[in-house]
């Protein structure tokens, strides 16, 4: 017992920052989730539905559920990150999502891959991919937090791109099932390093946010008589998850959340059968999904050091405007090295939609409840992310085509950019006046 005590109690010396190895670590945990992301199955969606004969709406609808089910979980994934941090929720995760992930290389009918699915997507996407990583970031980052989320958002799309390439890789040289065992078997060896690096915040283990320096006690003393209003005022204020959710700008940002990704969903998802249908190859098709994925998450440091200079939302209504111009291009070309070329145009582009929004919540409700707050908007963010694979199939059987779906999107950004326009700072509840704050102003 006092072995485990021990073991659980080491802590790494680092000669840096030990948040940058918190999320080096959670990233990790967010390559191993991607095997069942939505642009992973959207790109070797052909190596299942062709191997066990089924249509392409049979997945489509898979990912729904799955995504739908995490999303009904991320409330309570959120408040148990902020109660009791990453440490024991991510490394149960990562064993969930490898024995699945086994079950997935072994299944034989629909059902099997619905219930391995399923239950590896409802657990991999809030505590591996979204809520507790983006809460581990702002916890361990203020000044420079916006980077450090623009780091996390990274971790999602380069291993889906990554996790693409081995997948159709390996179907290649074996098979598919084969690729999912392997990513089992990635997972469940993550499960040491989660449980060994993982911390809630830096000042459970004496360390301030960014590495700062704690004063001297009489230095602080000093510092805290001598405190002005405006030094206060500068302070950030923490928001608890009830009052964020009394707010309009709140369901401003939710709203628009939800409507970017599921039609990032509606679109993605039908990225490689609209490259195929334009005879391209699976490798090709799958390679340009990869290749928007990728460039998308490397936008995401960029979008963060640029939200430290600038408004986030200002950011954002520029980045779903060019999200839509973009879209508007595929009305125009067809397959080959044009579509190929707008395929990852607009993955580049749409890549820090997401990240954005999380970095408006941070701005402007604080690190105290993040996982919280971030947790009321999963059922909505997920249902709608959920909703697109589906709703981009039935567009697809509907019309036989992908006009109409291009076309919706479009209009689905510019109703986006409206709604993140409108989302303004909100005023601090009256509570805010008792901690030193002007409550009521901005």
């Amino acid at each position: 017992m006092s072995a485990i005590r021990s073991l659980a109690g080491w802590r790494l010396n680092t000669p840096f920052y030990y948040g940058w190895l918190v999320l080096g670590v959670a990233a990790l945990g967010a390559f191993a989730a991607t095997g069942v992301a939505q642009i992973v199955l959207g790109g070797i969606q052909n190596l299942i539905f062709e191997d066990m004969g089924w249509d392409r709406s049979t997945i489509a609808f898979a990912v729904t559920a799955g995504t739908w089910t995490s999303g009904l979980l991320t409330p309570l994934v959120g408040r148990l990150a902020d109660r009791h941090g990453p440490r024991g929720l991510m490394p149960v995760a990562a064993l969930i999502v490898g024995v699945c992930y086994f079950g997935i290389a072994g299944i034989q009918s629909v059902w099997q891959f619905y219930l391995a699915y399923i239950i590896a997507r409802t657990i991999a996407n809030p505590n591996l991919v979204g809520v507790v990583p983006r809460t581990v970031a702002v916890n361990f980052f203020q000044r420079k937090r916006n980077l450090a989320l623009g780091l996390t958002s990274m971790a999602r799309p380069i291993g889906g791109a990554i996790n693409i390439q081995i997948i159709s890789l390996i179907a290649q040289a074996y098979t598919w099932r084969v690729a999912y065992r392997a990513l089992g078997v990635f997972a469940i060896v993550l499960v040491v390093p989660l449980f060994l690096f993982m911390r809630r915040r830096p000042e459970d283990i004496g360390l301030l946010p960014d590495g700062d320096r704690r004063l001297p006690l009489a230095d602080a003393h000093r510092a805290e008589a001598g405190e002005s209003s405006a030094t206060r005022a500068r302070k950030e204020f923490d928001w608890k998850a009830r009052e964020a959710a009394a707010t309009p700008t709140f369901w401003l940002i939710v709203s628009a959340e939800a409507l970017s990704v599921m039609t990032a969903g509606a679109i993605g998802f039908q990225i490689v059968p609209f490259l195929k249908e334009a005879d391209a190859s699976q490798v090709v098709a799958a390679g340009a999904l990869s290749l928007s994925s990728l460039f998308g998450a490397l936008v995401g440091p960029g979008w963060g050091l640029l939200s430290d200079r600038f408004q986030a939302r200002k950011l954002a209504v520029i980045a779903l405007g060019a999200t839509g111009s973009v879209t508007a291009l595929f009305l125009v070309v067809g397959g080959g090295s044009g579509g190929f070329a707008v395929v990852v145009l607009w993955g580049t582009v749409a890549g820090g939609l997401n990240i954005l929004a999380t970095m408006m919540l941070a701005q402007y409700f604080g690190r105290a409840s993040f996982g919280s707050i971030v947790g009321l908007m999963g059922p909505i963010q997920l249902g709608a992310l959920g909703l697109g694979p589906t709703l981009g199939a039935v567009i697809f059987g509907w019309t036989g085509g992908y006009t109409v779906l291009f076309l919706y999107g479009v209009a689905a950004y510019a109703a986006a950019a409206v709604l993140i326009y409108s989302a303004r700072p909100p005023r601090l509840p009256r509570r805010a006046a008792n901690e030193g704050f002007l409550a009521g102003d901005e």
